[in-house]
């Protein structure tokens, strides 16, 4: 039985599968510090390989850089020690929901969700801070390699989840904001599906630089739109220069042949412009233009009204039909010259005939996406009890718009927001669920922040922006069951928070090389860990949803989860005997997860005598220990 790993993915040892794959005569053997042999690049003959296209030292060519650059990639590519720990209490509906709620340092989580997640999401929306001279942000902590995160397993206070305030007095005012969004964007990018697109909110203050990085993460051909919103009713009469009325929302492809924008519904005010005054029995209809900007002279021709009048392009035009194709709509009454017969001609467009919606534009008005003062109504409706802990919230009709542009025709997808702030995003999927009985599931991340001194949410009680952001789902979830019962009897309203913590496991476990004999029987799992807590690394590690179905049965007096039905069986009590493991593999699932039975002192006949086991009832079954 083979240990698991129990740690995030290792995005260079990934990297370097890859460059193995394409160029196997690249990748050679060394030895590390531990004495142990790797996996190196040569990169000398990698750039032979590539000599027609490397760039050399300080050759120009156009690159956008900052300082620090080089360390925000190696921060997203090395592992950590880290697992997500689950918090029932804090939950709503935890053992049958499929929504997540993970709270923690966005980078750090991101880094979890790489192997279970990966290519799964099909939409993400952020909002993240705006370097605005008052924002925070995420102060990482780079320059520390996959050795290093394994040495200081679960020693924290360096670990980055700490925020700091990023005044326009720092001279890396905008260094520092680059190094946070860099690494997450990076990550986010894996997370997407090939046909998944990300939205990303954000002000004047860094669209340029945001636009660069992700022209670089995700590929300048990869980019859709720059979508300006128009936020506000009014205008600042105390502004300096102009009154900020707009927000831009960036929208970028994993891949974009992969993807095309839904049609927006079509608003009962358009469809009302089309009339029947002469009684087609093809419906309503309106008066389009029968000219053309484009000039063919094959075109060019007089047309004769039923009242005797006769009618030629305007200048530098022509018609949009050729004579014969003319004929052929006059004949099926396609043309009209008004009521009277003496007006120019025009083409009958039926509503019947017209695409099932409208094409999206790049501005949304505030009619259409909600404004800044209908999100602070929508919280203010949610905690009618105290006062409304949000300054700053987006409207729910804003994140609703970009689903509708976004999703699936299936209406199934799982939804990413890694500044999750007010938790907009999860009411605004669980609003589409209950309008059309859709099956969306949000993913909700959000750092532990703490609310500011004398702030009217720390008045009120709420210690952190998670706080009130799990409280604002509660209670929208509870609003819309109590709006609709009729329509929401099977809706999902619940959420299952995880949160970030050290792994569970002891520092003797990822270096079993070092274990001194005194230490060889020791306990590998850290003593404050629940069954649970190792249920979840374990599911992290082998890339099991998060939000799996979990039952957990008596199976000759030990406690064993079921993951899935038995996609997953796992055991983590002590003194497993065979007994059990017989009954457990009878069972026949996909993979089987226990203790390390070579901690007990007649461990290594104990492996060989369950292994057998599973040979003769399960040959299939994955076995791995902790």
């Amino acid at each position: 039985m083979n240990h698991l790993k129990m740690h995030s993915l290792n995005k260079i040892d990934e990297n370097v599968s890859k460059i193995a794959a394409l160029f196997p005569n690249c990748v050679t053997e060394a030895k590390a510090e531990d004495g142990s042999i790797t996996k190196k690049i040569d990169f000398d003959m990698l750039k032979q390989e590539l000599s027609s296209s490397f760039v050399e030292g300080r050759e120009e060519r156009y690159q956008f850089t900052w300082p620090d650059k080089k360390k925000s990639v190696l921060l997203a590519n090395a592992p950590i020690p880290k697992t997500l720990r689950p918090c029932r209490e804090e939950s709503v509906d935890f053992d049958n929901t499929e929504n997540l709620y993970i709270e923690g340092d966005n980078l750090e989580v991101l880094k979890l969700l790489q192997e279970t997640y990966l290519g799964k999401i099909k939409m993400i929306y952020i909002d993240p801070p705006y370097n605005t001279g008052n924002d925070f942000v995420y102060e990482d902590d780079f320059a520390q390699n996959a050795s290093d995160y394994i040495a200081n397993s679960g020693q924290t206070d360096e670990e980055g989840n700490r925020l700091v305030a990023n005044t326009e007095s720092n001279g890396r005012f905008h260094t520092d904001w680059l190094n946070m969004m860099y690494p997450r964007l990076k990550l986010a990018r894996d997370l997407l599906s090939d046909d998944g697109v990300i939205f990303i909110s954000i002000d004047d203050s860094e669209v340029k630089n945001l636009r660069n990085v992700c022209d670089e993460l995700y590929g300048e051909q990869n980019f859709v739109n720059h979508i300006i919103w128009h936020k506000k009713y009014g205008t600042a009469n105390d502004a300096k220069y102009l009154s900020d009325v707009h927000d831009h929302i960036l929208l970028y492809c994993k891949n974009k042949h992969n993807w095309s924008p839904n049609l927006f519904e079509r608003p009962d005010e358009l469809n009302a412009k089309y009339k029947n005054p002469d009684n087609d029995p093809r419906g309503p209809w309106i008066a389009t233009n029968l000219s053309v900007k484009t000039y063919s002279a094959a075109n060019d021709y007089v047309i004769k009204s039923p009242a005797g009048l006769e009618f030629t392009p305007p200048p530098s035009r022509c018609w949009v039909v050729s004579k014969e194709k003319y004929e052929e709509m006059l004949a099926d009454n396609r043309i009209t010259f008004g009521v009277d017969g003496k007006s120019r001609p025009y083409k009958k467009t039926f509503l019947s005939e017209v695409q099932n919606g409208i094409v999206p534009t790049t501005i949304w008005s505030y009619d259409d996406a909600g404004h800044t003062i209908g999100a602070k109504s929508e919280i203010r409706d949610l905690f009618k009890d105290i006062k409304t802990p949000f300054d700053t919230p987006k409207p729910t009709k804003l994140i609703k718009k970009i689903i509708e542009l976004a999703e699936s025709k299936t209406h199934d997808d799982y939804i990413l927001d890694f500044f999750a702030g007010s938790g907009t995003t999860a009411d605004a999927v669980m609003q589409k669920n209950m309008e059309d009985s859709g099956k969306r599931k949000f993913i909700m991340i959000q750092i532990n922040e703490p609310t500011q001194e004398k702030s009217i949410a720390k008045l009120e009680g709420f210690d952190s922006v998670s706080q009130i952001s799990k409280e604002r789902i509660r209670r929208a979830g509870k609003k819309i069951k109590e709006d609709s019962p009729f329509t929401t009897e099977n809706l999902d309203h619940g959420f299952r928070v995880l949160k970030v913590d050290s792994t569970n496991m002891e520092d003797v476990y990822y270096t079993p090389g070092h274990i001194d004999t005194n230490d060889l029987f020791k306990n590998n799992i850290k003593p404050d860990r629940t069954a649970e807590d190792l249920l979840f690394q374990v599911m992290l590690d082998l890339g099991i949803m998060l939000s799996s179905k979990i039952e957990t049965k008596k199976i000759n007096g030990k406690n064993v989860f079921c993951v899935e039905k038995n996609y997953l069986m796992s055991c983590f009590d002590e003194s497993v005997d065979e007994v059990t493991i017989t009954e457990i593999a009878k069972e026949k699932p996909y993979y089987f997860v226990m203790r390390d039975p070579s901690e007990s002192k007649d461990g290594d006949s104990l492996i060989t005598n369950f292994e057998q086991i599973f040979t003769t009832y399960s040959p299939d079954t994955v076995r791995k220990v902790l």
